[in-house]
């Protein structure tokens, strides 16, 4: 077994299921959505983003390009939850929950598509 693919399999694997957990829910009641678990969400792809950046192979590049998807949607999504919140003076309205949300859930859908890549990946390996 090696660690560094334990590692590197736990945070793909760990942001997209924080990621779901903050998706999931109806889309306009902003007390199912907790700001933390986006945060969590954040800081966890922010890492994953940096464990694909040493990988130099044509999978790799598929792998960073999905996780810098994922980033710039979360970050766009807590963007718009901090000007509702702190700019704005609006709090969060259902509109504007509705927002952050699809954005979590396109960054959701390109966890999938990592999680999808990491699964073919690992089905293809030989010993």
């Amino acid at each position: 077994m090696n660690f560094e693919k334990v590692v590197f399999g736990f945070f793909i694997v760990l942001a997209a299921t924080l990621n779901f957990g903050f998706f999931i829910g109806d889309i306009d009641r902003p007390e199912l959505h907790h700001i933390y678990e986006l945060f969590a969400a954040i800081i966890v792809n922010l890492i994953a983003t940096v464990l694909k950046f040493g990988d130099r192979t044509q999978i790799g590049a598929i792998h960073l390009a999905t996780s810098l998807v994922a980033d710039l949607q979360l970050i766009a999504a807590a963007s718009v939850w901090a000007f509702a919140v702190h700019v704005s003076g609006e709090g969060m309205t259902p509109a504007t929950t509705a927002s952050v949300v699809s954005l979590s859930g396109g960054a959701l859908l390109a966890n999938i598509v990592s999680l999808a890549i990491l699964v073919a990946e690992t089905v293809m390996m030989r010993r």
